[in-house]
């Protein structure tokens, strides 16, 4: 009776810290947006990073905290779980659902590869034992790197916009951008209410799932790869599968392949510059191997579907996180 009353007081509280995290994340970055607009900051960076970091902050405050706390397994599992589920699990139900998900050629290839080398980036540096300050420099490096290809991506189109425009209505790069606004206080405020409700409810939800997985006699990487992974990926699902049924397509794949660079060189990176992340050997085995798999199945399903993720697609994708889900806890757990 005393294990059963522990058990629904931990699921609750993992319950509620999840609905802390995510709608924090969602606070912190629509304000902190709001105060980069007001410092003049260019509407280029804040367009391409909030979508994606937004979206992973659950991610990557879990798997700060966790390592943090000692708690490693929780931490890399979270990553690599979410990047599996994200491609696997909502691109999947996003294309099942919406029928099809359109993309271009051009962002596929940049993001695609990008999410691919980056898989691979993890991938050699596992092969080395843990993941020390030398990985997430280069991790931290090759991160800044993707965010000057993808603003010199939108500087580009951006310009293209003003010379379509040009015979119309010629307005200047800096006419276009708004303008500046003053920051308040009630910005200020709820951007660090969204941080401290961050940190406070990762904590919470790491402590959580730890005893969780604890009391259940579950491993914390497995708590890691599935639940954790899962329900901090849950603003990704919202965006994908909404922008999917509004047809809104790039943003679909964009959002999802974006979170997955970043769950990786930022949710390990940055963890790793701290302390050194141990590496599970089943991890680099098979978990790891996983997540590229999928990665390079998308791509394969896109380009059978000629530049289209279809209904179809969706399910194998489906079909195939089943199979991974089932085969990593009951076969080799």
């Amino acid at each position: 009776m005393k294990y059963l009353l522990e058990i629904v007081i931990y699921i609750i509280a993992l319950v509620i810290s999840l609905i802390i995290v995510v709608k924090s994340a969602d606070v912190f970055v629509d304000n902190l947006v709001d105060i980069g607009s007001a410092l003049g900051i260019s509407q280029i960076i804040l367009g391409v990073t909030a979508s994606a970091i937004g979206t992973s902050l659950p991610e990557f405050g879990s798997a700060l905290i966790a390592t943090l706390s000692g708690s490693v397994d929780i931490g890399v599992g979270t990553v690599i779980g979410s990047n599996i589920w994200n491609i696997a699990g909502i691109l999947g139900i996003s294309a099942t659902v919406a029928g099809v998900i359109r993309t271009n050629k051009q962002g596929l290839t940049r993001d695609w590869m990008m999410t691919l080398i980056t898989g691979l980036i993890l991938l050699f540096f596992m092969f080395f034992g843990d993941i020390n300050w030398i990985a997430s420099i280069v991790m931290i490096t090759v991160y800044c790197f993707y965010l000057w290809l993808l603003i010199k991506a939108e500087r580009k189109n951006k310009q293209e916009t003003v010379v379509d425009e040009k015979d119309r209505d010629f307005r200047s790069m800096d006419q276009i951008s708004p303008e500046k606004k003053s920051i308040n206080k009630k910005t200020i405020g709820f951007t660090i209410l969204g941080l401290l409700g961050l940190i406070v409810g990762c904590r919470i939800l790491v402590f959580s799932a730890v005893e969780l997985a604890s009391i259940a006699g579950i491993p914390e990487m497995i708590m890691g790869l599935f639940t954790l992974a899962i329900g901090t990926s849950i603003p990704e699902l919202v965006v994908t599968l909404s922008s999917a049924m509004k047809g809104l397509h790039d943003l679909s794949i964009g959002t999802v392949l974006g979170s997955n660079t970043f769950n990786i060189l930022i949710g390990i990176g940055i963890p790793a510059l701290v302390m050194s992340v141990p590496v599970e050997p089943l991890s680099l085995s098979f978990d790891a191997p996983v997540m590229i798999f999928v990665t390079i199945l998308l791509m394969v399903l896109i380009r059978t579907g000629k530049m289209k993720l279809n209904r179809i697609g969706g399910i194998i994708l489906i079909a195939t996180y089943i199979s991974y889900a089932i085969l990593r806890i009951f076969i080799f757990s």
